[in-house]
């Protein structure tokens, strides 16, 4: 998994003065979302120092903008959508013939990117009970 996946997204504003963010347009969204239901695993693959999961997050959970803080999720909505991710993940990544070991500490550290920390005992019951 050395290669990475990065968006440059070119979006033609109509009004040239709106000084949203692409995270704020719905349409932009909405094709997030569905690229999200058609390959779940993708944030795996994104280029995480670039902040393409960080931007991929924006279009996915629900967040405001701040001027002083940048982007802000909704706590409650975030943590929702790392728990989904940190299934599809780990699983995705143990069929791939990642070793458990690596898997673990790869969901860890997405989940870690956004803010939140996965504790074994997580990992342990995605093991008990799999998704297929």
């Amino acid at each position: 998994m050395e290669r990475t996946i990065g968006f440059t997204i070119k979006y033609d504003r109509d009004d040239p003065y709106d000084q949203r963010e692409l995270s704020e347009f719905p349409d932009i969204r909405l094709w997030f979302v569905r690229l999200d239901a058609t390959y779940p695993w993708l944030p795996v693959l994104l280029d995480w120092r670039a902040g393409e999961l960080a931007r991929y997050a924006a279009m996915l959970v629900p967040h405001q903008m701040s001027m002083r803080m940048g982007v802000v999720f909704n706590p409650e909505a975030l943590e929702l959508v790392i728990m989904n991710k940190a299934f599809i993940v780990y699983s995705w990544l143990k069929q791939q013939g990642i070793s458990m070991p690596k898997a673990r500490l790869k969901t860890s550290d997405m989940a870690r990117m956004l803010g939140f920390g996965i504790g074994d005992e997580l990992f342990d019951l995605i093991d008990q009970h799999p998704l297929t």
